[in-house]
């Protein structure tokens, strides 16, 4: 498993009954994971000391409670990036932390690549990965059928110090999007993609993305230039473990362009336990001979 551990603003103190414990900057909450099945001991002071704690309702979605919040919203760093967050009404503080080991990945190949390098990042949410690509000196389009998320990325793009930097932003149907660059044919180095589990489009449309995900992935090999750099493929998806993704890219991107192709899970490392938990599974296409 690839562990973010790169982190000085974020952490994960401990977990159990469901919940993990985290400190965002000097801020304390207390969230849900249903992958933490374990009841070991509740210890750790911070659990009585929580600045606020989202609880689930047994209806569906659930609720924030704030105890002693020192502000509705603020910032946190990795590396050299900068990342405003906040609760959310879904649980969800506008940030993934666990991604930072792909954002590091990311980075590190663009830079290796010693070439221009142009990055198509779809679901792109509010802009970790195309910040640490525009960062590492890459034209990235960021793409998300969201304007809240969007203005959220360009937020972290100003803060970061990078909104001069060449990100097209746009806010749009993330297939038709791709559907209309291959029309134009407008080509890229890399995809990123972080599709949703679930969701519906603004015409009603249902996205389940174990009966969709094949198709976008091989609609989204057709925008890739003659000799890609990468492709990575991220999931939240329990159905859709780190194995069935690399086998999906082996036979979509990895069948038109010579490369290899990897899975694992994601984690973040707790401390009160000093073991990793898994948050997500990434699969990666790549050029093994860039570099």
């Amino acid at each position: 498993m690839r562990a973010a551990n790169g982190w000085q603003d974020y952490q994960i103190l401990d977990t159990s009954g469901g919940d993990k414990l985290e400190r965002w900057g000097n801020t304390f909450l207390i969230r849900p994971d249903p992958q933490i099945i374990w009841n070991t001991p509740k210890e750790n002071p911070y659990w009585k000391k929580a600045n606020a704690a989202y609880f689930r309702s047994s209806s569906g979605g659930g609720h924030w409670e704030f105890y002693s919040m020192p502000k509705p919203e603020w910032t946190v760093g990795y590396k050299h990036l900068t990342f405003l967050v906040r609760p959310t009404n879904f649980k969800h503080m506008g940030l993934f932390p666990e991604q930072a080991v792909n954002w590091d990945w990311m980075a590190d190949k663009i830079i290796q690549a010693g070439r221009p390098v142009s990055v198509l990042n779809l679901f792109a949410y509010t802009g970790g990965a195309t910040l640490a690509c525009a960062a590492a000196g890459a034209n990235v389009c960021h793409v998300d059928a969201s304007k809240g998320m969007t203005a959220w990325a360009r937020e972290n793009a100003k803060r970061s110090g990078l909104d001069s930097k060449p990100i097209r932003w746009i806010v749009d149907d993330c297939r038709k999007f791709v559907e209309r660059e291959i029309r134009r044919g407008n080509r890229y180095d890399a995809v990123i993609m972080d599709p949703p589990s679930y969701g519906r489009g603004p015409g009603g449309e249902v996205w389940k993305l174990e009966d969709q995900i094949f198709d976008l992935v091989n609609l989204c090999a057709g925008v890739l230039k003659e000799k890609p750099l990468f492709f990575l493929l991220n999931s939240y998806t329990t159905g859709l473990p780190p194995a069935v993704m690399e086998y999906l890219l082996g036979v979509t991107v990895g069948k038109q362009f010579q490369g290899a192709v990897s899975s694992g899970e994601i984690g973040l490392t707790v401390q009160d336990s000093g073991k990793i938990l898994p948050c997500g599974s990434t699969a990666i296409w790549e050029d093994s001979s860039a570099g």
